[in-house]
């Protein structure tokens, strides 16, 4: 059973608004067999521009779902992260029986997922069509975003001269720029 921590930005969390997360986000209990005992964090936010955000997190031992989705309407907004959430799971249940059919033992996570349903279309989104190689150049991260933004990507690999690791740079949907660095 999820525990739920609903949380509103410039928004009063009414109960007919926590009743409705808990109802939409409650249907993804479904696509488990033993319900996980974990927490859905629920970020209402509402913008002057009339604008909802909604963004939802419930970290599970062996997955993080997470989905966030901006519209003009609060209730919409909820709607369309929980459709977001159940791809992610139908994604993550596909994997884990393309794996098991390879290797021929099955994952130990499949029995929790076991009433997801698998769409035939959705296992060829998964399908690797490009394979790329590439060596790393030892760069500062504001070289590294230069060279993603004259590449025109979204993110760029690179050697971390300071670090010696292995970081991506990447474009946020705010349009300013992220670091990810490895240990």
């Amino acid at each position: 059973m999820f525990r739920y921590n609903v949380r509103g930005e410039n928004i009063e969390v009414t109960e007919a608004i926590r009743n409705y997360v808990e109802k939409k986000v409650g249907k993804l209990e479904r696509y488990f067999t033993d319900v996980p005992d974990a927490t859905a964090y629920v970020n209402l936010k509402v913008y002057t521009e009339k604008t909802a955000k909604v963004e939802v997190t419930i970290p599970l031992p062996y997955l993080v779902l997470r989905a966030e989705e901006t519209s003009p309407d609060l209730y919409a907004s909820i709607d369309l992260v929980v459709d977001k959430l159940e791809r992610q799971i139908r994604k993550f249940k596909t994997k884990i029986n393309r794996k098991a059919r390879e290797t021929g033992v099955p994952e130990r996570n499949a029995e929790v997922l076991v009433n997801a349903e698998v769409e035939d279309n959705e296992e060829s989104e998964l399908e690797i069509v490009r394979t790329k190689r590439l060596s790393l150049k030892p760069m500062g991260s504001e070289e590294a975003v230069l060279q993603m933004n004259m590449l025109g990507h979204n993110f760029f690999i690179f050697e971390d001269a300071e670090t010696n690791g292995t970081s991506i740079v990447y474009r946020r949907k705010d349009g300013k720029y992220g670091l990810i660095e490895t240990d």
